[in-house]
């Protein structure tokens, strides 16, 4: 059993809307706080669960999903360090769309609704931080149905694997390391596993890329953005 969180209240106010909170409120929340712990391939919820909170992943991965009665499975989204799901959900009084799973060993921390309607109640400032979180993830989700429905497979692997290049903030040649398995990011842009394999096989062809597992080398990314297949 892993060591308890040390410091939750720090911890709290790195998720946006409780970040200007006073210390009372913030110790408030924390005693409304509950860890949690995953382990790899451990599922937090089902489709179909009562919503009593929402989460913030402290480390580790989860995996928002879906699956059919046939058994196929459409990951959703996935959540690394330091961002919270389930935020929206929790006001619609209907239970979670999707099913949670760890990706690898996690720790969250899970923050009853309660507290969160009790801040909006008292505070508007809070109300209109807590919405325009919910509104960025909206736009988010509304990018990746864009993505899906007007980019090729190909745009989509080009796209995901610059947005890795983004998030680290250089620019030039650049190895990335996959965030996670391949099957995973595969059913995240809407691909087969082989139709991913392809386009990494025919990317590597053009001496835009080197694959070595996880680990990705681009050596031209302006190239790569400019690549037709």
């Amino acid at each position: 059993m892993p060591n308890p969180i040390a410091d939750i209240p720090t911890l709290l106010r790195q998720i946006s809307f409780f970040s200007e909170l006073s210390a009372d409120d913030i110790d408030r929340v924390a005693r409304y706080t509950r860890e949690r712990t995953l382990e790899k391939g451990e599922v937090l919820f089902q489709r179909g669960d009562p919503v009593h909170g929402f989460f913030f992943v402290v480390s580790g991965q989860v995996k928002l999903a879906v699956s059919s009665a046939q058994g196929n499975e459409k990951v959703v989204e996935i959540i690394s360090p330091m961002h919270s799901f389930g935020e929206a959900v929790m006001f619609l009084n209907r239970p979670y769309p999707v099913f949670a799973e760890g990706l690898v060993a996690t720790r969250l921390l899970h923050i009853g609704q309660a507290v969160v309607s009790d801040l909006i109640d008292q505070d508007s400032s809070f109300a209109r931080k807590l919405l325009a979180g919910m509104a960025i993830r909206l736009h988010s989700m509304i990018q990746d149905v864009e993505i899906y429905s007007l980019r090729s497979s190909t745009q989509r692997v080009i796209g995901y694997l610059l947005q890795q290049v983004e998030q680290d903030g250089a620019t030039g040649a650049q190895d990335i390391q996959l965030p996670t398995s391949k099957q995973v990011i595969a059913s995240r842009l809407n691909l087969t596993p082989e139709t991913l394999s392809r386009i990494f096989h025919d990317l590597v062809n053009a001496g835009l890329i080197t694959v070595h597992g996880k680990h990705i080398a681009l050596h031209d990314p302006v190239g790569l953005a400019h690549y037709q297949g």
